[in-house]
């Protein structure tokens, strides 16, 4: 069985709506994870046992910060674009604070 701690990472990770992002920090902490617990949920999250519904693209780093690399970053502005969310060149989310979600609305 899996703990409450990785269940609720993974209840909140496929709970990010369309068109929002949040962060690591943010699932850890409505998640009920300290000030460490950030570091692991990437990690929880890839265990997930239906990859395909793990929104990955929303996951983004503090700051609104997206992870583009080779491999993933014409499917990840794709998806983005898709969700009228606006990347810079830099691979920085525009208006990040107004599309930042922090669970608060699923309480």
């Amino acid at each position: 069985m899996k703990s409450s701690f990785t269940q609720r990472v993974w209840e909140l990770g496929i709970s990010i709506p369309a068109g929002r992002v949040t962060t690591y920090g943010a699932i850890a902490k409505a998640a009920g994870g300290g000030g460490q617990a950030a570091r692991s949920v990437s990690s929880i999250l890839a265990k997930y046992p239906n990859q395909g519904v793990v929104p990955w693209h929303r996951i983004v780093y503090a700051g609104g910060k997206t992870w583009l690399d080779a491999d993933c970053e014409d499917k990840r502005r794709e998806l983005y674009a898709m969700e009228d969310i606006y990347v810079n060149e830099k691979g920085i989310i525009k208006d990040f604070e107004e599309i930042f979600f922090d669970f608060s609305e699923l309480t």
